[in-house]
């Protein structure tokens, strides 16, 4: 009996628990910002948070909305596209209000005023718009001063970023950059040979974008942006970031030995806020999909390679042989980040799924139509006397292609499947596009803040050529054990 008072009790004990758990403070819904963090003073990395003028309006506007603010990095191409396929709430990332991207979007109420400025070198002959014509532009891809620049002047070379832009015009292989003009006055501010000219290009206003879907959404932040507007909040936060040079590492004294120069730069680029470690969390990310998209591709190779094997032998599986060849088709004719960006904001694009799952899936299926035709080579590669005299023995088709001629096809094939894990590993390098720090990812985010091309990039290029040298060398020793055992 006094059992059964023990459990009754305990019993309510727990109701009474998720009761109050139940009756407590909701968990706050989460605000995602989709931003491209290399926009200082707008939107930039300081340590490993994403700070700027966005983020602490955004910031603001979460509060007042009840939720918690989540901030993602992601491609400026990408940016839209996230919030109108509903991956994200709001992007921020100085973004233009223009007539054609109201089509796609909703726009607050613009929170700054900006302008469209000319980065030249000091010794430049260039003095404004008219001398443009025919110079080497650069521009950061998707911006308003793309816009002008190909509609007014001409042609310009696009970039990702404003950043590498800027880079090319340290180096002498552009003559010009049209940027933002706070930016602009970052990046010139960093460096003793840039200039930005007087006469702005054009004028433009920015604002959050919001999907068209999310109309209760944009009046709480248009109400919430009017009241900072009147209370003085959101001068402040523009006072507070453009009276600053943003994040930047103050510039070291002219080291006089190459040496020092050496130790110097890596001390700016991987020391310093520990910048080491975007490499090294984009490492561990970019081996988890590749090793897993690797197993995924294996699995859909192997089976069609076995369907189209199968279909054109026997003369069977003619429906899954035919969709086999699709697939094969549609896979290998389009480029991998078409097919990444599709399955994220086409197929995943109303389900909330993890970024990595999305790449593995990603490149798992891209690699599963190169794996399936390395295979189906392998199997055609086996005599056919050998099928014909597992038949003989008893064994069934299956059996025989599972326990004689798989086997020795795989055996066959072995190099050609590891050159497709080579290269499955460089192609995760466009994860960032759906805003996963990958290894490359991580080598841009230390470029966005040093300006610094050379070591981010050298250091990106050893770890891969580290990763594949030591895969070859595992598969050349697998490769001389299976000769062994011949």
């Amino acid at each position: 009996m006094k059992y059964h008072k023990l459990f009754y009790a305990l019993l309510c004990a727990a109701t009474l628990s998720v009761l109050l758990c139940g009756c407590g403070e909701e968990k706050k819904k989460k605000l995602l910002m989709v931003t491209e963090a290399t926009f200082p003073p707008y939107e930039y990395r300081d340590g490993k948070e994403i700070v700027g003028i966005d983020p602490d309006i955004v910031r603001e506007l979460a509060k007042a909305a009840n939720r918690e603010l989540v901030i993602e990095d992601m491609s400026f191409d990408s940016i839209i596209a996230a919030v109108q396929s509903g991956k994200a709430d709001i992007a921020a990332s100085g973004i233009t209000v223009t007539e054609d991207r109201k089509k796609k979007i909703n726009f607050t109420v613009p929170y700054v005023t900006a302008q469209q400025v000319i980065i030249v070198q000091k010794t430049s002959t260039i003095q404004g718009a008219e001398d443009l014509k025919g110079k080497r532009i650069g521009v950061q891809h998707g911006t308003t001063g793309d816009s002008y620049v190909t509609e007014k002047l001409q042609q310009p070379e696009r970039y990702q970023n404003g950043a590498l832009a800027i880079r090319a015009l340290l180096t002498g292989k552009l003559d010009a950059v049209v940027l933002d003009n706070e930016p602009a006055r970052i990046h010139a501010a960093k460096s003793q040979t840039l200039k930005i000219l007087p006469k702005p290009l054009v004028h433009e206003e920015y604002a959050f974008a919001i999907s068209k879907h999310n109309k209760e959404l944009l009046t709480i932040l248009n109400q919430e942006l009017m009241r900072m507007k009147n209370d003085g909040r959101l001068q402040a936060i523009l006072d507070k970031h453009m009276n600053k040079s943003g994040n930047t590492a103050e510039k070291p004294s002219i080291p006089e030995t190459l040496w020092e120069k050496w130790v110097d730069s890596v001390k700016l680029n991987f020391i310093d806020d520990d910048r080491y470690l975007y490499l090294a969390v984009g490492f561990l990310v970019t081996l988890e999909i590749a090793f897993c998209a690797v197993l995924l591709g294996v699995l859909i190779g192997f089976t069609v390679a076995v369907i189209r094997t199968t279909a054109d032998r026997n003369g069977n599986l003619k429906i899954l042989n035919a969709l086999c060849k699709l697939y094969l088709t549609v896979i290998r004719g389009t480029p991998v980040v078409v097919q990444l960006l599709l399955i994220y904001f086409v197929i995943f694009g109303s389900m909330d799924v993890d970024k990595v799952l999305v790449a593995i899936i990603a490149f798992g299926i891209n690699s599963g139509a190169y794996v399936a035709e390395i295979i189906r080579g392998g199997i055609d590669s086996i005599d056919n006397g050998q099928m014909e005299a597992a038949r003989s023995l008893g064994l069934s088709y299956p059996q025989s292609m599972i326990r004689i001629i798989l086997p020795q096809a795989l055996k066959n094939v072995l190099p050609a499947l590891g050159n497709e894990f080579i290269v499955l590993l460089k192609e995760t390098s466009v994860s960032g596009y759906i805003a996963l720090q990958d290894l490359t990812k991580g080598g841009d985010i230390i470029r966005s803040q040093t300006y610094d091309a050379f070591l981010p990039l050298i250091a990106v290029a050893l770890i891969y050529l580290a990763v594949v040298m030591l895969f070859s060398a595992l598969l050349t020793r697998l490769e001389r054990r299976l000769k062994n055992n011949e």
